[in-house]
């Protein structure tokens, strides 16, 4: 699923960058795939890139400056491998004043826990770009950190901890370390149920759960975990994701089960779901809008042609915000099956069932048997004329 919508909010934590595929910096790259009509502009190209100066001799105090100076500064780099580069001496300074100031400065006094946070975020960048003696010493410090007395600082430490475990089983794909990791995880939304970052990071591990290779079982482990306690927050964006997550729950428990399908046709009437009685069907969320829903319609229009005169149908729930662009783009692409689309009244996904069934991220397909019961939540590419293969040659 390569477009995503930003949930409910964005966290600047160290540990959802940790865990996420991608960093940031400045306009370079974003965390989340932007909604249609935001599009990023490429970084104005400078006639040189400034070099980053060495750590200068001072006080705790100077040092911290300067560091702040840095991450401040208005650089253009004129390509990613230049923006790279420049993160990564930036890094390396922030390590070095980081330490410097460790060892200068008490544990009580607030530059401390300054210092400590700094450490750990260069460490981290560092790990990403490949350093794996600073991803390890990265994990290695943050488990030192989980009991200090800053509450603050304890917390993005476990938080740490806990995406250093994630990361070994996302890699791994080891289901049943991820149940482990679900626990912990869920431990630390009930102590603070109001914290953002935890509820954010609560919300970027299930859904890598969710594209794990067989992670489905975990990953509605982690949202019928977090999701409860999600919803007793007394933060109102807390609250509204975790009863978001029953609708992901409900999406993951569809396989063996019914699925609900209703709305209106885009022609304004509406769809009769008796229509598909006794049919194989694609259930197809995606938008105009979007590349890689765009890229595999030739993929579903072969297996359409191929198999649709034995009972094989798709439909096609949009997600655009725009009628008559969508329209112009059914009509340009000749897409024969039905399309279900609603009115937009505001920002994000629109349709009801994309609410119904938490769909965060598109291309979702789903595929239905004949029965009416969800085979697979996982149909696309090659996986789909597999399936379509399997289904018809049997009946054959």
């Amino acid at each position: 699923m390569l477009h995503v919508r930003s949930r409910f909010f964005s966290v600047p934590s160290m540990a959802l960058c940790a865990i996420a595929a991608v960093m940031t910096i400045a306009s370079a790259t974003v965390l989340m795939a932007r909604q249609p009509g935001a599009v990023a502009e490429p970084p104005e190209a400078a006639a040189t890139m400034p070099k980053v100066p060495p750590l200068p001799a001072g006080t705790p105090q100077e040092m911290m400056e300067f560091i702040d100076s840095l991450k401040q500064a208005n650089v253009r780099p004129s390509s990613r491998k230049e923006m790279i580069a420049y993160m990564r001496d930036v890094a390396t300074v922030s390590l070095q004043a980081a330490d410097k100031i460790l060892a200068q400065v008490p544990p009580a006094d607030p530059m401390h826990d300054r210092a400590a946070k700094m450490k750990l975020e260069s460490l981290m960048m560092l790990g990403r770009f490949g350093d794996e003696k600073a991803a390890a010493d990265m994990a290695a410090y943050a488990a030192t950190l989980t009991n200090s007395p800053s509450r603050e600082l304890a917390k993005e430490a476990q938080r740490l901890v806990l995406v250093g475990e994630a990361q070994t089983v996302l890699s791994t794909g080891d289901v049943k370390a991820g149940q482990g990791l679900v626990e912990k995880m869920a431990a630390m939304l009930a102590a603070d149920p109001d914290d953002m970052q935890s509820a954010g990071l609560a919300m970027q591990l299930a859904g890598a759960f969710e594209h794990m290779p067989d992670g489905d079982e975990v990953a509605a482990a982690a949202y019928r975990s977090f999701g409860p306690v999600m919803a007793k927050s007394s933060n109102e964006q807390i609250r509204t994701m975790g009863e978001g997550f029953a609708g992901t729950l409900r999406r993951l428990s569809l396989p063996g089960h019914p699925m609900e399908i209703s709305g209106t046709l885009l022609n304004g009437e509406p769809f009769n779901p008796k229509s598909l009685a006794g049919k194989v069907v694609l259930v197809d969320f995606w938008a105009t809008w979007c590349g890689p829903c765009v890229a595999e319609l030739p993929n579903v229009l072969e297996q359409y042609e191929k198999y649709h005169k034995d009972g094989f149908e798709v439909v096609g729930i949009s997600l655009d915000q725009d009628r008559e662009a969508l329209e112009k783009f059914v009509n340009e692409q000749k897409l024969p099956w039905p399309i279900l689309f609603e009115e937009s009244k505001g920002d994000g996904w629109q349709h009801p069932l994309a609410t119904y069934y938490g769909i965060s991220g598109i291309p979702t397909v789903i595929l239905i048997g004949r029965d009416g019961n969800v085979i697979t939540l996982n149909a696309r590419g090659e996986k789909l004329g597999e399936q379509l293969d399997a289904i018809f040659k049997k009946a054959g």
